[in-house]
């Protein structure tokens, strides 16, 4: 349980997710810029976002769980691990970090600071990408507390790396990142009118993850 008050738990979670989305937003843009290969770009999107993912968790986690993610919260809050009074405050402060993270982007790449995405990301096989991806992410983040807590942030930096790869959607798995990935027209864009499907996804995965992992971890000692 963290021993930090909620104005600095809040202040985290706005800075983590701030980092996190100005990492995947500017490292598609960089890689987009380097290559017209795609299968490059989406390479060079996905290590900074693993090693970022690292990084934010092992510095930030102390202080507010370093969740950056709405479901990741209401997933916690299911387990009664953080109380539902919090949910919203955690909840705005990570979206305002990601929009914000996704203008720093734009900012540094001298990109119009406004946008909204024209990609398209929609359909049964991508919302399943998603809770597959979210049910992963919960999952690992799980198992990692109950056996090794010291690796959590590399379990979960590894397996965003590799859900990039292996999902349909490239594992947004994150409402707060897909609404801040609709104000970017850019790489990792996703048009705001596919917002529902994805967190809709992404919420009912973490908690099909919260539910399987509760009843798979529970020793009968």
């Amino acid at each position: 349980m963290s021993t930090f008050d909620l104005p600095r738990r809040l202040a985290a979670e706005a800075l983590g997710t701030c980092a996190l989305v100005c990492t995947v937003v500017g490292s598609g843009i960089m890689a987009d810029k380097l290559t017209g290969d795609v299968a490059l770009s989406l390479l060079g999107n996905t290590i900074p976002t693993g090693a970022i993912l690292v990084v934010l968790i092992t510095v930030l986690g102390p202080v507010s769980g370093a969740h950056f993610n709405p479901a990741v919260s209401f997933g916690f809050a299911l387990r009664r691990d953080l109380p539902w009074s919090e949910i919203v405050p955690y909840v705005l402060s990570q979206i305002a970090g990601g929009i914000i993270g996704t203008w720093a982007a734009h900012v540094m790449f001298e990109l119009d600071v406004v946008q909204l995405s024209q990609t398209v990301r929609t359909g049964g096989a991508q919302w399943f990408a998603e809770f597959v991806a979210t049910f992963g992410l919960m999952a690992v983040i799980l198992g990692g507390i109950k056996f090794r807590t010291d690796a959590v942030a590399w379990l979960v930096g590894l397996y965003i790396t590799a859900a990039y790869w292996f999902t349909a959607s490239t594992s947004f798995a994150n409402p707060a990142v897909a609404i801040s990935r609709a104000l970017t027209d850019t790489f990792s864009g996703i048009r705001p009118v596919d917002l529902p499907g994805f967190i809709s996804a992404e919420l009912i995965g973490a908690t099909a993850a919260v539910a399987v992992m509760g009843w798979l971890l529970k020793s009968n000692n």
